[in-house]
């Protein structure tokens, strides 16, 4: 599609807040690709939950999905999760994370020219074999807020209906 490197955009948030259906809406709008979440299909394709061990897989193959996407993409690629999710979930599920999933997390941070985090107020649906619960929900948003601030990572609050969402994205995307 485009001959330069597209503007990754990281959309982050808990189960079940919107991630997927804005990136796929945000693509269609902006004429480019979206990058799904690779957790969801290793829950599907593995019959379980992840655990420690495998926090790093899924963060690397996260990113290598977005590399791989990044020279079809138009001016925007849409990432439906970052490697920071990751590092989220790993300090709340597991105590903490290793120190290859710290790297990863830390090197691919600056790869995303924006960040949207998705706010916690749609109606929460169980998502399958993932073990979140709406309070669970609640405090990895805390944690996500937290991490965000911690590491300087300027980012969009992105609130309200699917519509009121994209419209949130679109004026704050040059």
């Amino acid at each position: 599609m485009s001959a330069h490197a597209p503007l990754r955009v990281a959309i982050l948030g808990t189960t079940s807040s919107g991630k997927s259906t804005l990136a796929a809406a945000l693509a269609e709008h902006y004429q480019t690709l979206w990058v799904p979440e690779y957790l969801r299909e290793f829950v599907d394709t593995e019959a379980r939950i992840p655990v420690a061990a495998d926090q790093f897989h899924i963060a690397e193959t996260q990113r290598d999905r977005e590399n791989a996407a990044a020279p079809r993409a138009g001016k925007y690629l849409f990432c439906d999760t970052a490697p920071l999710m990751t590092v989220v979930y790993g300090r709340h599920y597991f105590g903490g994370i290793d120190d290859h999933l710290a790297a990863l997390a830390a090197s691919h941070q600056q790869d995303y020219a924006y960040t949207l985090v998705m706010a916690p107020d749609i109606p929460w649906v169980a998502d399958g074999l993932q073990r979140e619960s709406e309070e669970v929900s609640i405090i990895i948003n805390r944690m996500l807020l937290d991490e965000l601030a911690a590491r300087g990572i300027p980012y969009l609050l992105v609130s309200g209906d699917p519509g009121e969402r994209l419209s949130q994205v679109e004026r704050h995307l040059p």
